[in-house]
């Protein structure tokens, strides 16, 4: 991992296989437990108390498992063995192909569409006063040159296999419907990033037509922002990687 990529990006810590295993066997042993009439707490006076506290403690363990289950995603993708050489080369694939939640500092773009006023506008038409898909396009593009370590659209984590697309005022992703402002985060060297949409002419063609018809536009750095998992399938149905191809590069 380059120095930039462990400054900016600062990851949940791996989990070992162990720490799973420790988990599976904590909620085996609670079950029997309580199939047993005691879990070592003090018990509720009444039914409705013990649901109620036993549906807090499920929560509690659901949110591990959440966490825990992208990391067995990783895990289960290199041997025991690669795993225990290159732990950290496992975790960052994770961070490539956004199974892994992440946080650090980047920047935040925001693209709206123009207010109704701007129909009043020469040479104003219903396509030149909304945001296009290309233009969404255009501002990722820009932020992977410039160094992205991960990326959300509408909060929804962006990776290799994301296809999204505009339909007049509506942005179809990962099977749901977004309405602008449409807002892109990056997390990454925040100068770098705004550098890279500086020096992109398709941005700066998008930018000098946004200025003419009102189109919204916005840049702020950030300090720290967080990023989901990516919770769909990464499977392609259609599109194959020719053979020997390494889709990290």
């Amino acid at each position: 991992m380059t120095r930039h990529a462990r400054r900016g990006i600062r990851m949940r810590p791996a989990l070992a296989v162990s720490a799973i295993a420790t988990l599976a066997g904590l909620m085996f042993a609670i079950s029997a437990q309580l199939a047993h009439g005691t879990s070592g707490l003090r018990q509720p006076a009444g039914l409705t108390d013990m649901v109620r506290a036993e549906q807090r403690r499920v929560e509690e363990l659901t949110e591990r498992v959440d966490i825990l289950r992208a990391e067995v995603e990783i895990l289960s993708q290199g041997s025991p063995a690669s795993v225990k050489e290159n732990p950290a080369a496992v975790l960052r694939e994770g961070v490539h192909v956004g199974t892994v939640p992440v946080h650090g500092p980047g920047i935040r773009i925001e693209l709206d569409d123009a207010p109704a006023s701007s129909a009043n506008i020469p040479g104003a038409t219903p396509d030149t006063l909304v945001i296009h898909q290309q233009d969404i396009q255009h501002v990722i593009n820009a932020l992977w040159a410039g160094g992205a370590e991960a990326m959300t659209l509408q909060g929804e984590r962006v990776i290799m296999t994301s296809a999204f697309r505009c339909s007049g005022s509506i942005l179809l992703l990962h099977g749901r419907v977004f309405s602008p402002p449409y807002v892109i985060e990056a997390i990454g060297d925040p100068e770098r990033l705004a550098a890279a949409i500086e020096d992109s002419p398709r941005v700066a063609n998008f930018r000098q037509h946004a200025a003419i018809f009102g189109l919204g536009w916005s840049t702020q750095e950030l300090a720290d922002v967080e990023m989901p998992a990516y919770s769909g399938s990464t499977n392609l149905l259609f599109a194959t990687l020719p053979e020997g191809t390494d889709p990290l590069r």
